[in-house]
Formats: structure tokens, C-alpha cells, sequence
């Protein structure tokens, strides 16, 4: 079957020949810029998304996907929690109070998240109790004053179990000597480590003890709720609690954590558009191709026209042979991607295991590996931006090709 004009010429100049060294070096190294930015694109997405899976996996496992909180605070809790467990996705639900305090030891402090809970409850909605280094949560009991932290936190303070440590809360007390901040002494009961800023950041104590903390004995703040899948959350917590009553409102994971999920969404768009510049690169590297090789083929072009060909056929001609180029790298780069992006966590787990050392060391970083999760949309963005960008490249030298006048370019051959 006989191929169109345009589309047999413009893949014929592709491979140019032995008289056309430099254009065919060009041609090249558009190619292999096109297949490496478009390589590089998928690796650096798929190693994005993979830290964005396992800083939600990590989190969420332990902060709850949703919160349900009172003004003034909850009695009974346990109708409301009867009630929440009822509606759509929702597995569980436990009892807390909350606040903000200083907690320091051995002569340093550092701000803190502390979490009031029923640990028997508490096991229904978070694994925290699962990544137990040190101690359990079941010793959290009332009046006992004892508090479990993070493993970060436990070495920045320098404590281990049975150590004390002081919580310091951002209230005054007014004493005949004179006005003090509130405090009380705590016991460390165990050091938890997830793998995550929680570490460093939360710390959790019996319930009761925490609603004396606060002044509100006999009540907690709301309910933490735990859904069958932390994306069924987003949009129903809101309307659960309204369903409870006046002066019940309700968040999900996206406002509690949801400034870190963005900054990791922010980084992965910026990174996709700075490397999206080594694909503009051989886009450029195309355009220089073609302007040389309508240059040297103002005769050929001149020919053609004389033999019966159309101005937008000579411009196919070029946009065929710029977007041949752009296409074959693109789908090279996009099929070396994918393959590394599928198996990059153990290339590099064999890579640690041949030079002896980890490239993340887990006493630095929350991830010790490098997680990577192929998206095929993501490929199928970056494969068709790279086409795009390919084919707008080929329309101005096409334009100019199609310009030449076959007298003019005769008249000296």
C-alpha cells in the first residue's frame, strides 16, 4: 500500500545521509533529549507520588481520618459515637481531649500535640499502638500521669521509659508569690516511632488526666473517627456531625495534615515543570534540525513544488519528519521510565545492599527507602506534553519551507 507524499518524504529526511553529518548529530541528540526528559519526568512523578503514598500511609494510620468536636465539650459520648458508626464508611470511633503544651526534661523543651484517649478505645481508630518501641499504651491510666511519646521526641529530650518530664501549659496560675505557668510532672511510659513528623510532634496521656489538664472534668472535646478508606472521609465528616446536633462540627484529614499533603502536591508540580524544560530543550533542539535542513534542501523542496506538490504539502513534509523525531524519543524515554519507575525500589535497595551503606539513613529521614508508585496518568500527561511540544516545534521551519519559491531557489542550479 503506497504511503502518502508528505508522510514517505518527511520519514525518508529522518535519517539523513552521509552528506548531512552535522543535521543527522542534531537529529540525534533532539531524540535523546526528548527520550531523556521524558525519561526523567516519569521516574521523578512516580518517586513523588511514592512519597506522598507513604507519608499517608504513615500518617493516617495513626491521625485519624476524621475529627467530630463540641463547643464546650461532650458528656455522653458514647450515643454519639453509637450514632457516627452508623453512617456510610465509618469503621470506628474514640474519644479525645487535645491541647498545646511544652514538654521538656533534662534541660530542654519543645512544643508538643498532646492527645487525651482511651487506649482500649483508641486501638479502633490509630496503629500507634502497633509501633510501640518502648512500653505499651495500656498503662495510660487514670490519675496515673504518665505520658507515651515519639521516638524523635524521647532523643531530642534525652528520656527513656521511667523518666520524668515536665508538661508545661500555656496557662497561668496566680499565686500570693506571684503568676506561674500551669505545670505538672509526667512519667514516661513508652516511645512510640512511626516513621513520620508525629514523632516528633505528638505525645499522648490518659484521657481523664488530659480533661483535668484542660478543666473539663467528666467531658471530652469530640470523637476521632476512622473510615474504611482515608479517601471517604474528604467531604463527609462535616456532614456527620451536623446530624448529631447544634454546635457539633466536624474535619477531615485534608484540614488536619492537609497544608503537608499540599506542600508535597506543591513540590511535585514544580519539579514536573523544571524538568519539563529538558523536554522544551529538544523541542528547541528540533526547530534548529529543520531550519538547517530546509536550508539545505531548497533545491529538493524547489523540485517538488515543480512536480505538482502544494505549500502544505512541503509543510508536511517537515512536520512529519520534527514530530518523527519528537514521537520516537518520547515513547523511547516513556518506555525506559516506566520500566525503571516499576522496579526503582529495589534497584536501589540492590545498589545500598553492593556499596554497604544506606543512601537515606532512617536516623535522618522519616523514609529510609525510595518509595516509587507509577501513575499511568502521569505518563499519559508527560507523553502527550512532549508531543505537543514536539509537533508546535516543527510549525515554523515547516512554515518557512513552504515559503520557498522554486524559481528562486532554481535559478543558480
Amino acid at each position: 500500500m503506497l504511503k502518502p507524499v508528505p508522510l514517505f518524504i518527511g520519514l525518508r529526511y529522518v535519517a539523513a545521509r552521509r552528506r548531512q553529518q552535522f543535521i543527522s548529530f542534531i537529529n540525534g541528540f533532539s531524540l535523546l533529549g526528548m527520550a531523556l526528559g521524558v525519561m526523567a519526568l516519569i521516574v521523578v512523578t512516580s518517586v513523588m507520588n511514592g512519597f506522598d503514598r507513604e507519608l499517608k500511609t504513615r500518617i493516617l494510620s495513626v491521625i485519624p481520618h476524621g475529627f467530630v468536636q463540641k463547643e464546650g465539650g461532650l458528656k455522653d459520648w458514647h450515643g454519639a459515637a453509637a450514632q457516627l458508626v452508623q453512617e456510610p464508611h465509618v469503621q470506628a470511633a474514640s474519644p479525645f481531649v487535645r491541647g498545646y503544651a511544652l514538654l521538656g526534661a533534662n534541660g530542654s523543651s519543645h512544643g508538643v500535640q498532646f492527645e487525651g484517649v482511651d487506649p482500649k478505645a483508641l486501638r479502633k481508630v490509630s496503629t500507634v499502638g502497633e509501633h510501640m518501641l518502648m512500653g505499651s499504651l495500656d498503662v495510660l491510666k487514670p490519675r496515673s500521669y504518665k505520658i507515651v511519646v515519639g521516638r524523635i521526641l524521647a532523643r531530642q529530650l534525652n528520656v527513656i521509659p521511667g523518666d520524668s518530664v515536665v508538661l508545661t501549659l500555656p496557662q497561668v496560675v496566680v499565686t500570693p508569690a506571684g503568676i506561674f505557668p500551669r505545670t505538672k510532672r509526667f512519667t514516661v511510659a513508652g516511645v512510640f516511632a512511626v516513621g513520620a513528623q508525629v514523632d516528633q510532634t505528638m505525645a499522648i496521656i490518659n484521657i481523664e488526666d488530659a480533661a483535668r489538664l484542660l478543666h473539663m472534668p467528666g467531658r471530652v472535646q469530640g470523637l476521632q473517627l476512622r473510615f474504611d478508606d482515608m479517601d471517604n472521609a474528604l467531604g463527609r465528616v462535616g456532614g456527620y456531625a451536623h446530624k448529631l446536633g447544634d454546635g457539633f462540627t466536624g474535619e477531615d484529614w485534608s484540614h488536619s495534615q492537609g497544608s503537608l499533603f499540599q506542600a508535597v502536591k506543591m513540590e511535585k508540580t514544580v519539579v514536573t515543570l523544571m524538568l519539563m524544560i529538558i523536554v522544551a530543550v529538544a523541542a528547541f533542539n528540533i526547530v534548529s534540525a529543520l531550519v538547517l535542513m530546509v536550508a539545505d534542501k531548497r533545491s529538493d523542496i524547489a523540485v517538488l513544488r515543480t512536480l505538482g506538490l502544494t505549500s502544505r504539502q512541503i509543510m508536511s513534509v517537515f512536520v512529519v519528519q520534527g514530530s518523527a523525531i519528537g514521537v520516537i524519543g518520547a515513547f523511547i524515554g516513556a518506555a525506559l521510565g516506566i520500566l525503571i519507575a516499576l522496579n526503582l525500589t529495589e534497584m536501589v535497595s540492590w545498589l545500598e545492599n553492593l556499596l554497604g551503606f544506606k543512601i537515606f539513613d532512617p536516623r535522618v529521614f522519616f523514609v529510609s527507602f525510595l518509595p516509587s508508585e507509577f501513575r499511568t496518568a502521569d505518563a499519559v500527561v508527560v507523553l502527550t506534553a512532549a508531543v505537543a511540544m514536539s509537533l508546535l516545534a516543527t510549525l515554523f521551519p515547516a512554515w518557512r519551507a513552504a515559503q520557498i519559491a522554486p524559481a528562486e531557489a532554481l535559478r543558480y542550479e
